[in-house]
């Protein structure tokens, strides 16, 4: 018997499912929020919530631990790691590291929660979809 085995498995092999949520976390801590499948948007959250919980650790283990869970791409923007400043172009004379994903979420994300104790997202339901009428959703970081 399966008892509290409950997991999303989205029609989809182990591997590929782990690929998808990986993208969709890297997606919803670049952007805040992202439009996706009801579905998916229930599998992402405490996958997401849980990478959270780790920034709000902020040691060097979780952020190993972290760094298994999302793709650190590059946003384009550069971040003062000791303040979370986020900056378009670099001022003269200053060295600051380019704005990752990672940097993101411990630097911002995880300082931005630091008082709430869980219920970092929020699933706001949205007319299905034209194509094939499947049930979308918007979930974003509270």
């Amino acid at each position: 018997m399966r008892h509290l085995t409950k997991k999303h498995t989205l029609g989809k092999a182990q591997d590929q499912r782990d690929a998808l949520l990986r993208a969709l976390a890297t997606e919803l801590l670049t952007h805040g929020e992202i439009k996706t499948t009801l579905a998916r948007a229930k599998a992402l959250r405490p996958y997401v919530e849980s990478l959270i919980t780790l920034a709000k650790k902020g040691d060097l283990n979780a952020r190993r631990q972290a760094a298994k869970f999302i793709y650190d791409k590059e946003i384009g923007k550069y971040i003062d790691v000791a303040t979370g400043e986020v900056f378009e172009t670099v001022e003269e004379g200053k060295k600051l590291p380019k704005q990752t994903v990672l940097r993101k979420l411990f630097c911002v994300i995880g300082k931005k929660y630091t008082d709430r104790n869980g219920g970092y997202t929020r699933i706001y339901h949205l007319p299905p979809r034209r194509g094939d009428a499947s049930e979308m959703a918007l979930i974003q970081l509270v």
